[in-house]
């Protein structure tokens, strides 16, 4: 369940039955599984046979991005496997519109689109793909210690970085890039100017920015996130994960941060003008001793989907802390880290996938 101010003001166990609007019920559930109200009959697997890095919808169809270098478009009843980097590992994976852009261990930055064609975007001769994002048509990637970015039409700028980057976001509005590294993060306009520091000691990992722009947020190699507010710089420190955030997520008014790196999902304030600084951030779907890997936050309402390290996969509504079940845990218990979560468009739709090749496609039901 979903709480304020620590697992002890919890009452585990109890039971609340709530209406939802889109005619589905949220009921409070104890900490064994069997508890959980369940969506699982409304789940439809897929048959990935390979390790899922990232999953999401284009063409009104779910796809995969897989360890092996394919890309699967479609259900398990018409689905197809596009060789999206042949004799290569796709390392990391992200989805914008009506293209799915990967990165493989073969230096290559692929674009496919639901047709089946692949474009080349960028080619590192070899070097890994260490980060990706994408906005309006433009992609920006970082191999080592160079950062690229590709403008919707096609030119590409360069940058080198202090160190290696394994977080790029772009900003909600301009052509503008944040980049995580070592040290700090850079913030850089690749058509314009000189790309501006923010520094705070330690290793940064992943990157993100709020839906407003305000707030730029990195995870740490020390187990922690770390935030600066753009327009002044001011710190922001968020401490108390016992592992690495590897997921973040904004609810779609851009109030709430959830995060992985804990056995909840971690949802921190960013209403007030200084985000989390003084607040007490919520702990959804706590689960003991079992990390959260990923977390999506649905595209309109608040409720958040949370993937587990043993292939749990659960929805909460933040609001109350309701709970519903959609994959119970694997029960091979080997390799089964939900390693992708993302919703469709409408958020009618939720696919996921696993390491050991496990996924699906939930659809909610209708009211």
């Amino acid at each position: 369940m979903c709480g304020r101010n620590g697992r002890g003001s919890w009452t585990v166990g109890s039971r609340r039955q709530l209406h939802y609007d889109t005619g589905f019920e949220y009921i409070y559930a104890g900490n064994d599984v069997t508890d959980y109200p369940s969506l699982t009959s409304a789940v439809a697997p897929l048959s990935a046979d390979d390790a899922v890095v990232a999953a999401g919808f284009i063409g009104g169809a779910p796809f995969l991005a897989l360890a092996g270098g394919d890309i699967m478009l479609g259900d398990s009843a018409e689905s197809r496997r596009i060789k999206a980097h042949p004799q290569a590992a796709i390392l990391i994976a992200a989805c914008e519109g009506e293209r799915i852009v990967t990165g493989g261990d073969d230096g290559r930055v692929i674009e496919t689109r639901y047709d089946g064609s692949c474009v080349t975007l960028g080619d590192e001769s070899g070097k890994w793909i260490d980060a990706l994002a994408l906005r309006d048509g433009a992609t920006a990637w970082s191999t080592g210690r160079s950062m690229r970015a590709r403008s919707a039409k096609g030119e590409t700028k360069n940058l080198d970085l202090p160190s290696t980057s394994r977080g790029l976001a772009f900003f909600p509005k301009g052509y503008r890039l944040a980049a995580a590294h070592y040290n700090g993060a850079t913030l850089w306009f690749p058509n314009a100017g000189a790309p501006e520091t923010l520094q705070w000691k330690g290793a940064h990992l992943e990157a993100t920015i709020s839906p407003d722009g305000r707030f730029l947020v990195t995870s740490m190699q020390e187990n922690t996130l770390h935030g600066w507010r753009l327009a002044d710089g001011k710190h922001m420190r968020m401490a108390g994960y016992p592992g690495k955030t590897r997921s973040f997520s904004w609810s779609s008014d851009g109030k709430w941060l959830a995060t992985s790196g804990a056995d909840a999902c971690i949802i921190w304030p960013f209403a007030g003008k200084e985000g989390p600084m003084g607040e007490t951030p919520r702990e959804c779907g706590v689960r003991a001793e079992i990390p959260v890997t990923r977390v999506a936050f649905h595209p309109s309402a608040p409720v958040v989907a949370i993937g587990y390290d043993d292939g749990m996969v659960l929805l909460s509504r933040i609001s109350d802390g309701s709970e519903l079940l959609v994959r119970r845990p694997s029960e091979g218990g080997k390799n089964a880290r939900i390693g992708a979560l993302a919703w469709d468009a409408k958020g009618a739709r939720l696919a996921f996938g696993a390491d050991d090749g496990a996924a699906g496609v939930l659809t909610l039901p209708k009211g």
